[in-house]
């Protein structure tokens, strides 16, 4: 085995074990209970929010509808993570109608923005961007959970198609992405089209991506035939390291999106097994589409990306005004360039 492969190999394992951050661990004060009567045993206890075996199928506020990956039986968790009920999807949703009303719950309505969170990572990865959003803006915020090592980008988008649904009496819905949640966004984009009953044209905002792999990626393209990458990445990870069975299910968006990449703003990037510009994971080149309002490139690593404070005012400004710095100051992509090779 070349000296080359094993520091590559090292380099992958380091940056997926990192996937999962210390602040993404769920809180340890349990809540108080909440059982419901005549329900099956251990409603009301704590769960994990759902980190890898649940997505989101609704999402109310903090509450949500989740389905598991493999039973692909649903529950319902309240705002503290806790089982309210369990079962079909419509015994969850009659449930959360019960909750609306005994707890006077607040309807959805206005001005949304969807933040969906990258592979092998949880929702508590954008928890820090989604505070920052709620404490500057009045949008309303919903952080989106799925199982993204679990199935295909496909099955995801089919889950958030199901969120943005269930969003009847929303005005406007944007979206804020990381890493492979972009890939979901654009999968979602995608199948809306051929749809009769596509959410209309009107609703969807902006999209910011944060370190997209729009143009796929080199270093997944590398190790898509080591068993330890196959492992840690599952479907979506395999499906990114064979690109061309991908890209044709992607669409562009057709409304204002921006694009930030991490790097190091330099030819070379913080990981030389890859080349050009890039956080580590994702080269800069890759992350580039045709069609982006704006561009930005941020010195920061792949997986503290949403955490970097420019990155965080960057992502506010451009969902309130389609730019990242100024007018004056936008680089929108007119052509895509070709992906780095080796």
């Amino acid at each position: 085995m070349s000296l080359q492969f094993c520091g590559a190999a090292w380099v992958l394992l380091t940056v997926m074990a990192c996937q999962v951050l210390p602040g993404e661990q769920p809180p340890s004060q349990p809540p108080p209970d909440a059982r419901i009567t005549g329900s099956p045993p251990n409603l009301g206890a704590r769960t994990l929010g759902g980190v890898q075996l649940w997505s989101d199928q609704l999402v109310f506020h903090e509450w949500r509808i989740q389905q598991h990956a493999f039973t692909h039986h649903f529950r319902l968790l309240d705002d503290r993570q806790a089982r309210r009920a369990r079962g079909t999807f419509q015994q969850c949703h009659a449930a959360l109608a019960k909750y609306k009303q005994e707890l006077n719950l607040p309807p959805l309505a206005g001005k949304v923005v969807v933040l969906l969170h990258g592979l092998a990572r949880s929702r508590g990865s954008l928890d820090g961007l989604a505070a920052y959003f709620r404490a500057h803006s009045d949008y309303l915020v919903l952080n989106v959970s799925y199982a993204s090592t679990r199935h295909e980008i496909g099955r995801h988008a089919e889950s958030l198609a199901s969120v943005i649904h269930h969003l009847p009496e929303v005005d406007e819905v944007n979206f804020v992405a990381h890493s492979m949640g972009n890939l979901v966004v654009r999968h979602y984009l995608a199948d809306r089209k051929d749809l009769a009953n596509s959410v209309p044209c009107d609703r969807i905002g902006r999209v910011v991506m944060l370190a997209p792999p729009n143009q796929g990626s080199i270093l997944a393209q590398k190790f898509r035939d080591v068993s330890a990458f196959q492992l840690l990445s599952g479907s979506g990870g395999r499906q990114i390291a064979n690109w061309e069975s991908l890209t044709g299910n992607l669409t562009t968006p057709s409304c204002e999106f921006g694009i930030i990449a991490g790097g190091t703003g330099q030819k070379r990037g913080y990981n030389p097994l890859i080349k050009g510009d890039n956080d580590l994971v994702v080269a800069v080149a890759e992350t580039k589409l045709a069609g982006a309002r704006d561009f930005a490139v941020v010195p920061c690593w792949h997986t503290t990306l949403m955490d970097n404070p420019l990155v965080r005012e960057y992502t506010l400004r451009f969902l309130q005004h389609g730019y990242f710095r100024s007018p004056a100051e936008r680089t929108p992509i007119t052509e895509t360039p070709d992906a780095p090779s080796g």
